[in-house]
């Protein structure tokens, strides 16, 4: 009686054991179907060994053993990432997790390359349902997801960065920061992009130096990158740092003497320069004689033809840029706006001789601006800014029909300022 009682305990340990074996084959020939593209015979296996290896798990003679759970977070990893919905899949992807680190607690480095694989596809998992929720606009979910599949791949240059996108656009800019910043680190094919991202990602929390310090960096590392040379002039500009951006201008030209944007933001920094003489002339405590007055006047005018010198080279190199040919001629039409109101309200009226030198002197400068007013308004017709400007040439050179004629294209823009006449 004894005898056969044993024999039974035996045999019933036997057989979990036969179930833990037959889960482990029927796994492995889903991984060989799997991998030669038979998909509904790969299907059937996969379903076979989470049968056995149910009861192999629920067993209390395999279940202490470490390769039954490598086996069983394998199957259900497996059973996770082919299936496609959500509702499904969380439940074998969390019973596969859990699996997996019981297997590590038990496993005695027998089933390491078993337990590797099966991370690896929970890892892929991850990165599946991340692209899906990224894609869904659940930028927070998706980082979770993306970092899970980060986590287990550390060096994956593609999967830092995508957990430092999803962060961003999640506004969780901390994260963001770590996994860009660890991506400089790498040789990511796309980091002259990064370092653009980085100092966006530090300008969202108002922290100017570190955007122009990554900037910076940035530049030293891809010294002709344009993009990153305009991003650091930009915010030089912002910053109030004109001096700064134009010494950094004048190396960008020298490194890169066929690059129109910067020709374009070195005519900008003279135009901020000009802007800011402007500034000082309404102040009447800077201009309280004739001599400061006629002094900042004669910086005025040779900052903006400093200015248009830097347009026009722009323009040279692209007689279709928008932004430069604006700017050149309003550059290039100041200095006969001042001639031509100084004419009118500074000449007495019993001067007559030189009130009419002056206004030849400014009709003449005015016609050198005229050619860049056209050309802005050819390229940009619903432009504020270029019809204002042109309207501004036909008012200077006292040609009133067409002046009229400008107002009202600006009076049929969509956005135009109602008080403007």
């Amino acid at each position: 009686m004894i005898a056969g009682l044993l024999g039974l305990v035996t045999a019933t340990a036997f057989a979990q054991k036969g179930e833990l074996k037959d889960a482990r084959e029927a796994y492995e020939k889903y991984d060989l179907l799997n991998k030669s593209g038979a998909a509904t015979l790969a299907a059937i296996s996969l379903n076979t060994a989470k049968v056995s290896i149910d009861k192999a798990a629920a067993n209390a003679k395999t279940s202490g053993l470490g390769e039954t759970w490598a086996v069983k977070g394998s199957v259900y990893a497996a059973l996770a990432l082919n299936d496609t919905s959500q509702a499904k899949t969380a439940p074998l992807f969390n019973t596969a997790d859990e699996a997996l680190k019981k297997a590590q607690e038990l496993d005695k480095g027998d089933n390491k390359k078993m337990i590797d694989n099966a991370k690896t596809l929970l890892a892929q998992y991850q990165l599946n349902k991340g692209v899906k929720l990224y894609g869904q606009k659940k930028y927070d979910q998706a980082y979770r997801a993306f970092e899970y599949y980060r986590q287990a791949f550390p060096t994956d240059t593609n999967a830092i960065y995508y957990s430092g996108i999803s962060a961003v656009d999640a506004e969780n800019y901390p994260a963001a920061i770590t996994n860009y910043t660890k991506l400089l680190t790498t040789r990511f094919s796309k980091n002259s992009t990064v370092y653009l991202e980085l100092s966006s990602i530090y300008l969202r929390q108002k922290d100017t130096t570190n955007a122009l310090k990554t900037l910076g960096e940035g530049i030293q590392k891809y010294p002709t990158n344009s993009d990153l040379r305009k991003k650091e002039i930009e915010l030089s500009l912002q910053s109030g740092k004109q001096q700064e951006a134009l010494a950094k201008l004048q190396i960008a030209i020298a490194n890169d003497p066929k690059n129109k944007v910067l020709y374009y933001y070195a005519g900008l920094t003279y135009s901020i320069f000009a802007d800011a003489i402007v500034k000082d002339m309404k102040d009447k405590s800077k201009t309280k004689d004739a001599a400061a007055k006629a002094a900042l006047q004669a910086k005025k005018d040779e900052t903006y033809k400093k200015a248009a010198d830097m347009y026009m080279k722009a323009v040279e190199i692209d007689p279709n840029y928008f932004e430069a040919n604006i700017n050149l001629g309003y550059a290039l039409m100041s200095p006969a706006i001042d001639i031509y109101n100084y004419a009118n309200n500074e000449i007495p009226v019993n001067k007559q001789k030189e009130y009419d030198a002056a206004i030849v002197k400014s009709t003449a400068q005015f016609n050198i601006a005229k050619p860049y007013l056209l050309k802005a308004v050819e390229l940009k017709p619903n432009s504020y800014d270029a019809l204002f400007n042109l309207k501004t040439y036909y008012l200077g050179t006292k040609d009133t029909a067409h002046a009229n004629e400008i107002q009202k294209k600006i009076e049929a823009l969509p956005t135009a300022p109602a008080a403007v006449k």
